[in-house]
């Protein structure tokens, strides 16, 4: 798994990633918060934080195609939490209002993500006394989904080196198969992190 998969671009040497850590981070967290609290009645005010966002994107000289990918890849979750607007009155517009939204709230995480390390978020956390708990699972957090990532592509390449069928059925049990398997080994490896830590002085 290559190590910057998840902020593959955030050392580039760009306007927007000499910006301080701090700024970033306040400005994200601002925006996100402004974009939630923003009323169906103003719809147009999405076009304005959206232009605000192309335009830092463009100034950050991250490629466009892996912004792109990024925001498909999560768009199935933005949607899925979209669908339950559909049940309201006026569900239709209500559902294309809060698909901007969760899109806007994506784009602006991911370019905070690929601007700024994610070690100097921890930092920035740090000096605003955020718990030391919470920094700590955060780090950690991060820490190991690269070593999930590494588990699942083992256990994909295992499963690809013995199926010999294209058929769909087959392919979306072993999907679950291989699903399950992770969430039951990353529950072990977890157990396991955890007796380490504790022996040798974590709490």
């Amino acid at each position: 798994m290559s190590p910057d998969f998840l902020d593959r671009y955030c050392r580039l040497d760009s306007p927007v990633h000499r910006l301080p850590a701090g700024w970033k981070l306040v400005a994200a967290l601002a925006l996100v918060l402004t974009v939630v609290l923003l009323p169906p009645a103003h719809p147009l005010w999405l076009g304005g934080v959206a232009a605000g966002l192309v335009i830092t994107a463009g100034l950050s000289r991250i490629p466009w195609m892996f912004l792109v990918r990024r925001l498909l890849l999560l768009e199935p979750l933005v949607i899925g939490v979209a669908l339950l607007a559909l049940f309201q009155p006026g569900g239709g517009r209500l559902f294309v209002f809060l698909v901007a939204k969760c899109t806007l709230c994506l784009l602006t995480m991911v370019l905070l993500a690929n601007t700024t390390p994610f070690a100097e978020l921890l930092r920035v956390l740090r000096g605003v006394r955020v718990p030391a708990l919470l920094v700590t699972t955060l780090s950690l957090m991060h820490r190991y989904l690269f070593v999930l990532a590494d588990e699942a592509q083992r256990m994909r390449r295992a499963r690809l080196s013995r199926t010999f069928t294209a058929r769909q059925a087959r392919s979306w049990r072993t999907l679950a198969t291989v699903v399950s398997q992770l969430f039951i080994r990353a529950s072990e490896r977890a157990e396991r992190i955890y007796g380490a830590m504790c022996a040798r002085g974590w709490r």
